[in-house]
């Protein structure tokens, strides 16, 4: 299965460490970010990694080159920070079936390939990695709400009322329909174009998202103190799950 990286932000809520360097590219443990994303991919089975750069890209291609650990690279630019549904479909001209995504900046130690096994099945459109958060924390992330079989009939940004507490981690596979669904989103308050809101259309569509609950930790590297957060729970050798699994309250957001 392809998997799409989505690596084109700038990380300004990162700076100093993103000064000099794209997002992706700040280090944990001696790793660059991007790396880390790539290995779980690979763990996860991915034949191919379509990577979406931006800011400072060059730094990106300079580094990876055209392969990673023997896996093939295609890189595919976002010239202009516009959204998460937007930089997806940077990817579409290369995907040519079911795909993996993964936002660049966030730390895994899950199980990412129940999520890609469940897509495998053919009988989910998308799956998605959610984790149960604290309902008085809940609307600060993108809040799903789910049917008695586990799949996904709502996805809300940031609500004031959460429908439920599980949230999206930033792990995700789709079929190509999420492309048509990008195609029809419309520009948000904000002046992006919002992946909840393509996944609103799959759902309205008729289209089956399965959640897939998080059996351990990520961390979403936002701000120089996530970078730390991250190093102490992999110093730890921390395999497990925890009550304290997100921590970055901006969920899955890549920030411009």
């Amino acid at each position: 299965m392809q998997a799409v990286v989505l690596a084109a932000g700038k990380g300004t809520r990162l700076r100093p460490l993103t000064d000099d360097k794209p997002k992706v590219l700040v280090e944990v443990n001696g790793t660059p970010l991007i790396e880390d994303v790539f290995d779980n991919l690979i763990d996860a089975g991915a034949s191919e990694l379509i990577v979406v750069v931006g800011y400072k890209a060059e730094q990106i291609i300079d580094r990876y080159g055209d392969a990673y650990e023997g896996v093939p690279i295609t890189y595919t630019h976002q010239r202009e920070q516009l959204g998460l549904a937007h930089a997806i479909l940077q990817a579409e001209p290369h995907v040519d079936g079911p795909f993996m995504l993964m936002l660049g900046d966030n730390v895994f130690r899950g199980n990412l390939a129940d999520v890609t096994n469940r897509q495998q099945e053919d009988r989910a459109d998308a799956a998605f990695l959610v984790e149960e958060v604290p309902y008085e924390e809940a609307s600060r992330y993108g809040v799903l709400d789910t049917n008695e079989y586990g799949e996904v009939v709502e996805v809300v940004e940031k609500p004031d009322d959460p429908p439920s507490n599980l949230v999206m981690t930033g792990f995700y596979t789709f079929t190509p329909a999420i492309f048509h669904a990008c195609h029809l989103v419309q520009p948000s308050d904000r002046g992006e174009y919002e992946l909840p809101d393509a996944i609103d259309l799959l759902i309205q569509s008729g289209r089956t998202i399965d959640a897939i609950r998080l059996d351990g930790w990520r961390i979403d590297v936002g701000y120089p103190e996530d970078r730390d957060r991250a190093e102490g729970r992999l110093d730890e050798g921390d395999q497990s799950g925890s009550e304290e699994s997100v921590e970055n309250v901006d969920g899955a957001v890549v920030d411009s």
